[in-house]
């Protein structure tokens, strides 16, 4: 019987501590029928794809899911071709918060930073 060896896949999407802080701060306001947070990647913007990140109330099949410590994240099954390897990270300054991402199969971005090409 040949011994075989299991390793545990790396997530597509690392999360920053700041990032899994903002997942746990969504979830304890979350609506009542919100099992975790999902990004995806919808068409939109002048550069084709963009950032989405919503309240899930179904985990779906292809679904990646991420378990952090103040909630279950999710990715999108059809959005993780365009994230594998990606850093998201939460930042706030004096004038905006929101969502970063640093994701090495963007090609592109618009000029506004709300979408990119891959």
């Amino acid at each position: 019987m040949a011994d075989t060896k299991t390793r545990t896949r790396p997530a597509a999407v690392t999360l920053t501590e700041a990032a899994e802080q903002r997942v746990a701060d969504l979830m304890a306001r979350a609506p009542d029928d919100a099992i975790g947070v999902k990004l995806s990647t919808p068409r939109r913007g002048c550069s084709g794809l963009a950032y989405s990140v919503d309240y899930v109330s179904e985990e779906l099949a292809f679904d990646e899911k991420i378990e952090t410590p103040g909630g279950t994240f999710y990715i999108d099954g059809a959005s993780v071709l365009y994230l594998v390897g990606s850093v998201m990270d939460w930042v706030e300054d004096d004038f905006s918060a929101g969502f970063v991402f640093e994701n090495p199969n963007a090609k592109g971005a618009c000029g506004c930073g709300e979408s990119f090409m891959v």
